[in-house]
């Protein structure tokens, strides 16, 4: 390599790298010798994802070494500085700037968690400030100061004396459950205007070939397609890259294809029964296992009995001493239908048999709305059951092998007006980014529901929300109805873990998501909701939910002294047995 430069993370001008934490950019157009190439690439650290760009011959790289390289399959889109608008109107209720505090780095991390990239090592966040070469961005949400999004960039010039002047984009994430629209665009704006700023004349990224979503914003943002190409080491972390989907996977919906993907990374055998369904069957060594995304053969026929009837399963957890609320049938007695709700104020109507949230409408003060509920959720269910509603937000806790693996709140769905659109265009945008973050699995709703909510609050769905207006378009808080999901795994109260771990023992399910109602979730006051035999284990990245399912089935699948997976302090996470 070449003498070492001013910089300590970036060679000289030829045979150039930049070290940018979660791996090295590797310039590729520096080497004149492509054996001193592939040697750089065959450097890679631990745990790192180097990735050589700017290749023109990948054909005569990947000859070098076949068994070691890969020709990653993302395109490379180009936008041109000079004539790129990069002043803009500020975004509302959210800012963009750079990386200031160890909690930004601490929050970047969990978004590279939650969209399967490398971490950074914390570290590297302190030694890089102020390095020329580097710009690592945040953008914040102005009301609750949580880190919704993140974008990184390197300066060619100030990384290697490039005499193009040129500059990349890299790692651009958005949290999924973010209620802002135009994040993304927003943090690219913001890289390339800093970019602009400092000379360069146009700014450079690689996104995978299919990620449609992606090309399309960066598209609407100006860039166009280049020919360029970026080479790959073969290791654990670019795995799906080059070994590509099992016949059926693609088909999947997201709940399964995140099992499969984690036992196939193990050397599992999958063999995809029934795409459509969300049904696969796992094979290693002389065990069998078939499963409905995490509804697995190892749950018993009894066990998904008692969680369908949610009457069962009220008195069945509150006969191992969980805390349930008041209950009682619906019928045909408006006399008892208006004293139950006076007594309670405020009741949910649920049907006794169902999932994702159908039919269930909560905070129900009249007669006449509860009458409307009920008619509503008798058709899921002949039989409806009322409840005493418990102000709060819902606590879901995700409990596999009767020990805690992650909590989250999941909270109902929300927009927020600018002045100019209607409460039903938001709800249609927010459902749009809901659908392309959960893989079509979350929207909202456009029903008596969701128009009940807004009547409560003042509105029509016709109506102009007034530019910075908040409002709740729903009282669930499921994520098929338009919810989001946040984690609380590492703060949760160990009585709600207690209680949790309870319900699943007295259910015997060996999976389970155990939801709560509750004031804050480090607070040990709750009331149970319900069970869910087969809980979405995509929903809590960046929790390991499926490496524990996976764990579930096949104990031996990975030697635990060879397997991050397993490690339980890995991420600080608190397992809690019942």
């Amino acid at each position: 390599m070449a003498p070492a430069s001013r910089n300590p993370f970036v060679s000289g001008p030829q045979d150039s790298f930049v070290d940018c934490g979660w791996g090295r950019l590797i310039f590729g157009q520096t080497f004149a010798r492509t054996e001193d190439l592939v040697s750089a690439l065959r450097e890679e650290g631990a745990d790192r994802r180097d990735i050589a760009f700017y290749i023109s011959d990948p054909h005569v790289v990947l000859a070098h070494a076949p068994q070691d390289l890969f020709l990653d399959p993302s395109h490379t889109f180009r936008l041109d500085l000079a004539g790129f608008e990069t002043t803009q109107a500020p975004s509302p209720g959210f800012r963009v700037r750079r990386i200031e505090t160890d909690r930004d780095a601490t929050e970047m991390n969990r978004l590279y968690r939650a969209h399967r990239m490398v971490e950074i090592d914390p570290s590297f966040f302190q030694v890089k400030r102020g390095d020329p070469a580097l710009a690592q961005l945040v953008a914040e949400d102005e009301t609750t100061g949580a880190i919704i999004g993140t974008v990184s960039g390197v300066d060619h010039a100030a990384a290697f004396g490039d005499p193009e002047r040129g500059s990349s984009l890299w790692c651009l994430a958005v949290d999924a459950q973010a209620v802002h629209a135009g994040i993304g665009a927003a943090l690219v704006r913001a890289l390339a205007a800093i970019h602009a700023g400092n000379g360069a004349v146009w700014m450079d990224l690689s996104v995978m070939h299919d990620n449609a979503g992606a090309i399309g914003l960066y598209e609407k943002l100006g860039f166009r397609r280049v020919p360029f190409f970026a080479v790959k080491r073969r290791n654990a972390i670019n795995e799906r890259l080059y070994v590509g989907p099992a016949e059926g996977i693609e088909a999947l919906n997201p709940y399964a294809r995140i099992i499969v993907d984690e036992a196939r990374r193990r050397g599992i055998h999958a063999e995809v029964t029934d795409a459509e369904g969300g049904f696969f069957r796992l094979t290693y060594g002389g065990r069998s296992i078939h499963c409905r995304e995490s509804l697995s053969e190892l749950t018993s026929g009894v066990a998904v009995s008692i969680c369908d009837d949610k009457a069962v399963t009220r008195r069945i957890v509150e006969s191992a001493g969980v805390t349930v609320p008041e209950q009682i049938v619906a019928g045909d007695d408006d006399a008892a239908l208006a004293a139950f709700i006076e007594k309670h104020r405020s009741i949910v109507v649920k049907p006794a048999r169902g999932e994702q949230g159908r039919g269930v409408a909560v905070g129900i003060d009249t007669v006449e709305e509860a009458k409307t509920a009920i008619a509503v959720a008798r058709e899921q269910s002949d039989r409806v059951l009322l409840e005493a509603c418990f102000e709060g937000d819902d606590l879901r806790l995700v409990v596999i092998d009767f020990r805690l693996v992650a909590a989250a709140l999941r909270r109902p769905p929300t927009v927020t007006g600018d002045g100019k659109r209607t409460v039903r265009d938001l709800i249609e945008h927010q459902s749009r980014r809901r659908a392309s973050a959960t893989g079509g699995e979350s929207r909202i709703p456009l029903d008596g529901e969701t128009e009940r909510c807004l009547r409560a609050a003042g509105f029509a769905l016709e109506d102009v929300l007034p530019e910075g207006e908040r409002v709740t378009v729903r009282k669930t808080a499921n994520l098929h109805t338009g919810g989001t999901i946040h984690d609380v795994t590492g703060e949760v109260h160990p009585t709600l873990v207690e209680a949790a771990c309870r319900a699943a023992r007295a259910i015997d399910i060996p999976v389970c998501g155990v939801d709560f109602m509750v004031k804050d979730p480090r607070q040990p006051d709750y009331i149970f909701v319900e069970a869910n035999e087969r809980p979405g284990l995509a929903n809590h990245e960046p929790q390991p939910t499926v490496e524990r399912f996976v764990d579930l089935l096949f104990p031996l699948s990975l030697p635990r002294e060879a397997s991050r997976v397993r490690d339980p302090n890995r991420r600080r996470r608190p397992l809690a047995k019942a």
